[in-house]
């Protein structure tokens, strides 16, 4: 048995919203949280060092709101820190627990043992993602089709260097739902919209699409908006509005191709 990681004070390791909504959209947030349990007192990291994108997706829990009511969508949001574990790489990586983010040393993170990773996996990772699958079950078993969005977002300069693109549609193998989303939103020329940029989804490093959405043989796209223009709350609001309309329009275009 796992040692115990979360006391009651401690948020839940995951949250629903929307839960009965309608739509065939299921949205996830695998870094919509930067809670840290008590227990691991913060990593040893500064409070302000909590708020910057090392331990969390800056804006998208909030934007994944507004899109989810746009669409009437279910969405899950992971509650905790990446940093604690990250909930879009694959248990045991060298990426699922990290003892540095970019040029930040993670005290808290430095020489676990296996006790500590399995209480990290069993108590935080596994049951966001068993509450994913048992959504995505429960829409399979009374014929519900399902397209999955993972939600994520980037930061506008990474180790020094200035990334241009305002969002990026990422995809695996299976790109129904990403190209005709990407078509879609590269009809406005204003944006800087990438192809797997400024990441790419693999099945080395995704969890979530590759788990919940390939393995299935379900439609899926990765969705990432850079965060400075989704900081506040009328870019969240432009850019949940484009998304709703460009993810019904790719829906409807890829599915019917």
């Amino acid at each position: 048995m796992a040692l115990p990681l979360l006391d009651e004070g401690d948020p839940p390791p995951f949250v629903v919203e929307n839960a009965d909504g309608a739509s065939e959209f299921l949205l996830v947030c695998d870094h919509a949280g930067r809670a840290i349990p008590r227990r691991l007192a913060r990593l040893g990291l500064d409070p302000p060092m909590l708020e910057t994108h090392i331990a969390w997706d800056l804006g998208i829990a909030e934007t994944s709101r507004a899109l989810a009511n746009e669409l009437g969508a279910c969405l899950i949001l992971q509650s905790y820190s990446r940093l604690v574990i990250d909930c879009n790489r694959w248990p045991g990586s060298a990426d699922s627990i990290v003892d540095r983010s970019e040029r930040v040393s993670i005290p808290g993170n430095a020489k676990l043992d296996d006790a500590d990773i399995e209480a990290r996996t069993e108590q935080v990772f596994l049951p966001y993602h068993d509450r994913i699958r048992e959504e995505l079950d429960r829409r399979q078993r009374v014929g519900r089709r399902s397209i999955l969005v993972a939600m994520h977002s980037f930061t506008p300069v990474f180790m020094d260097e200035v990334r241009p693109w305002h969002a990026g549609v990422l995809h695996h193998a299976d790109a129904r739902i990403a190209r005709a989303l990407l078509t879609e939103l590269r009809t406005h020329p204003e944006l800087c919209v990438g192809e797997n940029q400024p990441y790419a989804a693999t099945e080395e490093t995704d969890y979530a699409v590759i788990v919940h959405a390939e393995r299935r043989g379900l439609p899926y796209v990765e969705v990432e908006l850079r965060h400075d223009l989704i900081a506040d709350r009328s870019g969240r609001r432009v850019w949940a509005a484009r998304l709703a309309r460009g993810l019904e329009a790719a829906r409807r275009t890829a599915l019917l191709e």
